[in-house]
Parts: structure tokens; sequence; C-alpha cells
């Protein structure tokens, strides 16, 4: 039987939002997954972007990867609209990272939490 633990991101403190500082790739880092490959266990990502801007703001999430563009998410938050989900419950392991940057410095939060599983 499967169980899920649900967890913090690793790069919030106490499960706050992480403030996104960067502009370019590597970005800030938001989460590290689980390491290792075995086969049933990984993270379940679920990321929320807030924008404080008085614009729009493209944000890049870089999924598990810095140098495959094809594995960025890229989107555009719109100001003051609350919580947009970016990244709906898509799975890593091998300690892969979550790094985000966005057009702006320092007007997106990013919120969120893990589901860490195993078979």
């Amino acid at each position: 039987m499967a169980t899920a633990t649900k967890r913090k991101l690793s790069g919030s403190t106490d499960g706050k939002g992480i403030k996104i500082t960067t502009t370019a790739t590597p970005g800030d880092l938001i989460h590290t997954a689980i390491a290792g490959t075995t086969a049933g266990t990984f993270d379940e990502v679920w990321i929320w972007a807030q924008n404080n801007h008085t614009a729009d703001v493209v944000l890049t999430v870089e999924l598990g990867s810095h140098t495959a563009p094809d594995d960025n998410i890229i989107v555009t938050i719109p100001s003051k609209s609350g919580l947009v989900p970016v990244v709906p419950g898509l799975i890593l392991q091998n300690a892969q990272d979550v790094n985000v940057f966005a057009a702006t410095t320092a007007v997106i939060t990013i919120h969120g939490f893990v589901n860490a599983i195993t078979d």
C-alpha cells in the first residue's frame, strides 16, 4: 500500500512562501527531491505563485534541469491575482532540483508543498 507524507518545500523556512530574487538561470532553489531512483519512491511537487507587482511577470520553473529548456515551465503570473497554480503535482526523484526565476526581481512569492510518496 502506497503512503504519502505532506512536507514543506525544502527551500522554505517553516513552510512560508519563498521570495524569488533571481532573474536568470539557475534561479532560486525551491526544492530538492528525494535522493535515489527506487521505483515507487518520489516527491509529488505542488507550486503556486503570487505576484505583488503592478504588472504581469513572466516566471520560469526549471524542473530538474538548468540546461534542458524543454523541462522548463514558463508562465505569466498576473498582477495581484492571488495564488496561481504553476506546478500541478509533477513528480521528481534522484535529488533533482526545482529552481525558479522571474523577469522582475523580488515581486513573486512561491508557495507549495510536496507529497513524499512511497509504494
